[in-house]
C-alpha cells in the first residue's frame, strides 16, 4: 500500500501485541490511552473463544490495560454472529466455554445434542473423548461443522496445549468433515469487527504478532497493517511470507506517535525489507 488515507480506526491483536502471559507489554497502556483520548475508534482481537468479554477485561485491568468490554472482539462472538445470520434461532453442540456458549445464547441459540443444525467447536482447557464421539456422530447424521478459529496449539505455564485447530483435525480425519472457521485468518472476524465500530478499510490499520493470521486477514480485508515483534513471528521470518505487513515494528510502543499523528505514516515508502532491518538491528 502506498496510500495514506486519513487513519480513523485501529484493529489489534492482544496476545503478543497488548499482552504476553498475563503481563503487559511496554507501551499497551498508552497506546490504548491515545485511542481513547482522541476518539479513535477500536478493537481488540482474539482468536481466544473461552472467555467472555467481561472475563477478558477484567484479566487485562489485572496486567493495567483498561478496555471497555465493547473493544473486545473474540472468535466466539465472531462465531455466533455468523451463525445468527447464517440460520438465525438455529441449533448448536458446542464443545467450548463460557465465551462461547455465552455469545450462542445471546444470538439466539439453542444448545442440544439432538439434531442440532451446527456442531460448534471451540477452545476449552478440558476436550473430553466423550463429547468429541458425539460432536462425530452428530456430523455423520447431518450437523454442519462449524471451528471458532484453526488455532493448532496455544501457550499455558506448563507449555505447549492442544487448541481447537489440533481437536477440529482429529474430527476431521475421523469424519472427513472439515470445519468453516471463522476466527482469523479468516478476514471475516476483520469484516465483522469493521461493522461493530462501522469502520471503513481503508480507513483503519490492523496490529498483529504473527504473519500467519493477523497480517494475512489484515490485508485480505483491504487494511494496512503493523507486525509487532513481540510475540510468534520473527524477524527473520517475515521474508519467508508470499506477503508482507505494510510496516515491521519492535513492540505496540513504537505504533503510540503514530496514533499521535491521526494520519500515520504507514506505508512502505522506504520498503518493508529496510523496515524488517531496522527491527532486526534494535532501532525499530
Amino acid at each position: 500500500m502506498t496510500t495514506h488515507a486519513h487513519i480513523e480506526s485501529w484493529l489489534t491483536d492482544m496476545d503478543g501485541v497488548l499482552v504476553h502471559e498475563e503481563q503487559a507489554i511496554p507501551g499497551a497502556a498508552e497506546f490504548l490511552a491515545a485511542l481513547q483520548e482522541r476518539g479513535l475508534r477500536f478493537q481488540v482481537l482474539t482468536n481466544n473463544s473461552i472467555y467472555t468479554p467481561r472475563d477478558l477485561r477484567a484479566r487485562l485491568l489485572a496486567s493495567g490495560i483498561d478496555v471497555p468490554e465493547d473493544c473486545i472482539w473474540t472468535s466466539a462472538l465472531a462465531t455466533a454472529s455468523f451463525l445468527a445470520e447464517q440460520r438465525p434461532g438455529g441449533s448448536a453442540y458446542v464443545i467450548g466455554e463460557a465465551g462461547l456458549t455465552t455469545a450462542l445464547y445471546e444470538a439466539g441459540y439453542t444448545m442440544t445434542q439432538r439434531d442440532p443444525d451446527y456442531v460448534v467447536l471451540g477452545e476449552t482447557r478440558t476436550y473430553s473423548f466423550e463429547a468429541i464421539t458425539r460432536a462425530i456422530r452428530l456430523l455423520e447424521g447431518g450437523a454442519r461443522f462449524i471451528a471458532t478459529n484453526p488455532d493448532v496449539s496455544g501457550p499455558s505455564v506448563e507449555g505447549t496445549l492442544p487448541a481447537t485447530g489440533s481437536v477440529a483435525a482429529l474430527i476431521t480425519a475421523a469424519t472427513g468433515r472439515t470445519p468453516y472457521y471463522v476466527g482469523k485468518p479468516n478476514p471475516l472476524m476483520m469484516r465483522t469487527a469493521l461493522n461493530r465500530i462501522e469502520a471503513h478499510s481503508e480507513h483503519t490499520v490492523m496490529i498483529g504478532d504473527r504473519m500467519d493470521t493477523d497480517v494475512v486477514s489484515g490485508l485480505e480485508a483491504g487494511l494496512r497493517t503493523i507486525l509487532v515483534m513481540t510475540g510468534s513471528t520473527r524477524p527473520h521470518q517475515v521474508e519467508l511470507f508470499p506477503y508482507r505487513p505494510t510496516r515491521v515494528v519492535d513492540s505496540i510502543a513504537d505504533v503510540v506517535p503514530l496514533v499521535a499523528e491521526r494520519a500515520p505514516d504507514v506505508g512502505r515508502d522506504d520498503g518493508s525489507a529496510s523496515a524488517i532491518s531496522r527491527v532486526e538491528g534494535g532501532t525499530g
